[in-house]
């Protein structure tokens, strides 16, 4: 299955990589690889994942990496990969 980066994650992840950076580049380079590859493996078996929290509907669910969390939707030809944030009760900007 297609795994594809909407512009909400790409720029919330870009954000917090490079707060990480400003202290410790090594960390932010290891975070968004270790990420990125986490991401990947969704494909293989992305119901495994539980349901959001943050939303009412069974195709959206949560990737849980280091104290943040990754929200996808699983559609029929693609996962759709829009959310980053550390945990909170509700998604902020």
């Amino acid at each position: 299955m297609k795994i594809v980066f909407k512009e909400t994650f790409v720029i919330r992840l870009e954000k917090q990589l490079k707060y990480i950076a400003k202290d410790n580049p090594r960390a932010a380079k290891r975070l968004k690889k270790d990420l990125l590859t986490k991401i990947r493996r969704i494909s293989s078996n992305p119901k495994q994942f539980r349901k959001s929290i943050y939303f009412d509907d069974n195709s959206i669910r949560d990737l849980i990496f280091k104290g943040y969390t990754i929200v996808f939707r699983i559609t029929e030809t693609q996962i759709e990969v829009f959310g980053f944030v550390k945990f909170q009760e509700k998604p902020t900007d």
